[in-house]
């Protein structure tokens, strides 16, 4: 009897809630799948951050490195665990954008939503792979719903929080710092909430993030700014140029459309039309909320949308805008539209399943998770019989950072022959030791 009421609750609970069992069904197939994930590059390479802390790295902040320590050491260094980091992060963000989607949405909406946002091939691709997108779209997703209680509840405290989160965003990844244009943009257009501008609390938020990221900072100053340099010198450089690429902007359109599906995607282009011609042909701002979701989805999608024409936008620089645009999508999709998407969704995960599986279609690219763990034991025998030797990669980090992650022994990258090899250049290897040894 008892054993016929809780499965009579469970499937009652279900009817109730089938938002959240579409979201449960997508993560726990996410799961599933976990075990036949092989190592990807970016899993291997962020695993080397963890292993070697510092305040942070040359290419990025070390958001993801301090995760992947923190369940590794925990749970074992196993290829499922990293995935699993990934998992259990990016399930804090879905369910961090279900309270923050509860106070723009009603009950319908939010559920539509919240199958939206559980339904892209983006949420797929943080669950599976490690990159500093991870923990970024967490603690974006957290420093919005601080500063939604901050603004529009007046619980001031939260502003101090709402820095915190925005400090650790930006400890996460370098584009986190559009939020703090997001939020002067939003009060700065605000007629209602302008005269926030001159609140203390406003600018104590701003000094605690910019105090958060300390440590980045810190590590820029004593490598000569090196990170900010990389990241920036190469980016100017070339847009600079200003050469009109319309295959620049038809891939960075196929990656959007991949990312988010077709469906949502088309919605993200059909709000912002909307607004912006509402805005600059009739002068016309929407309502608070709204224009607060905006200001946190325009600089990111629209402000790198802009950009494809002469630059080539890599796919997943727009994510963070997804969190409030998913929010604004829900208020527009139809149940018509929303089963679409289910579909283009299911299809999707149901093909990239089968690659996962049985690797029907090989990848001609080392952005691959086959075969890293077989090479590594094949080097290893070869290792054995080679006496006084050592092993280095000439491929920039990739292949270095894998063999890293299952070799006991060391795995030297390019940077022992000159060549500049991201953060392996800053490990403090001491490459004399190597002298008169065979590679």
């Amino acid at each position: 009897m008892k054993v016929n009421t809780s499965l009579e609750t469970i499937t009652t609970y279900i009817k109730n809630n089938k938002a959240l069992s579409w979201v449960l069904g997508f993560q726990a197939f996410r799961l599933a799948l976990l075990p036949f994930m092989g190592l990807m590059p970016q899993d291997a390479y962020y695993y080397l951050y963890g292993q070697n802390l510092s305040l942070s790295y040359f290419d990025h902040p070390g958001m993801i490195g301090y995760l992947l320590r923190f369940f590794t050491d925990i749970f074992g260094t196993a290829v499922f665990v990293v995935k699993f980091a990934d998992l259990c992060v990016t399930s804090l963000t879905l369910f961090s954008f279900y309270t923050l989607a509860s106070y723009f949405l009603s009950k319908q909406k939010l559920q539509r939503a919240f199958i939206l946002v559980a339904s892209t091939i983006f949420i797929s691709i943080l669950s599976f792979n490690s990159t500093p997108d991870v923990p970024l779209l967490l603690f974006w997703t957290l420093t919005l719903l601080c500063l939604y209680k901050a603004i529009f509840e007046d619980k001031k405290w939260f502003f101090i929080l709402g820095g915190i989160a925005m400090g650790l965003s930006f400890n996460s990844k370098y584009t986190a710092i559009l939020l703090q244009f997001g939020l002067l943009g939003f009060l700065i257009f605000s007629n209602r909430y302008r005269k926030l501008l001159a609140s203390p609390w406003l600018w104590s938020s701003l000094i605690i993030s910019a105090a958060v990221t300390f440590p980045v900072w810190y590590w820029n100053y004593q490598h000569e700014f090196a990170s900010f340099v990389f990241q920036s010198s190469e980016r100017t450089s070339s847009i600079s140029e200003f050469k009109i690429s319309p295959k620049n902007f038809f891939g960075a359109v196929g990656h959007q459309m991949f990312l988010l599906l077709p469906v949502l995607f088309l919605i993200f282009v059909t709000f912002t039309f909307k607004y912006a011609k509402r805005a600059l042909l009739k002068f016309k701002l929407p309502n608070s909320k709204t224009l607060f979701l905006l200001a946190f989805f325009i600089p990111t999608f629209v402000g790198f949308f802009i950009l494809t024409p002469i630059y080539w936008v890599k796919l997943n620089w727009m994510m963070p805008s997804y969190i409030s645009g998913i929010i604004i999508a829900g208020m527009f999709i139809s149940k018509k539209l929303l089963k679409v998407q289910l579909i283009f969704s299911i299809v999707f995960h149901l093909l990239f399943s089968l690659q996962i599986l049985f690797y029907l279609v090989p990848i001609k690219s080392d952005d691959t998770w086959v075969g890293w763990e077989e090479l590594a034991i094949e080097i290893g025998s070869l290792e054995e019989k080679k006496a006084d030797t050592f092993v280095f990669s000439n491929d920039n980090y990739k292949t270095a950072a894998c063999l890293n992650f299952f070799m006991d022994e060391k795995v030297f990258a390019q940077n022992i022959i000159g060549l500049p090899a991201l953060h392996f250049d800053y490990l403090g290897d001491n490459l004399a030791t190597l002298q008169g040894q065979d590679a």
